[in-house]
């Protein structure tokens, strides 16, 4: 038996500021599709759809998801 972790968050880097959401909050699923999580997101704060498309969407091993800006490194 598989025990569920409850504990799953999205961790989102947004307009210089760190907020874990629940995805009750966001009402989306963490398996999501990555375009899902985006649009969620663009509604919760309230902003354009695009303005999430650039960002990243990691998978963590405890379920929890990060969605954070494009690293650019130069």
């Amino acid at each position: 038996m598989t025990a569920k972790n409850t504990d799953v968050r999205f961790h989102v880097r947004f307009d210089g500021r760190s907020y874990d959401l629940e995805p009750s909050q966001l009402g989306v699923a963490v398996d999501a599709a990555d375009v899902d999580i985006h649009e969620a997101l663009a509604r919760h704060f309230d902003v354009a759809r695009q303005t999430f498309r650039a960002y990243v969407v990691e998978r963590h091993r405890n379920g929890s998801v990060t969605v954070r800006p494009e690293a650019v490194f130069g």
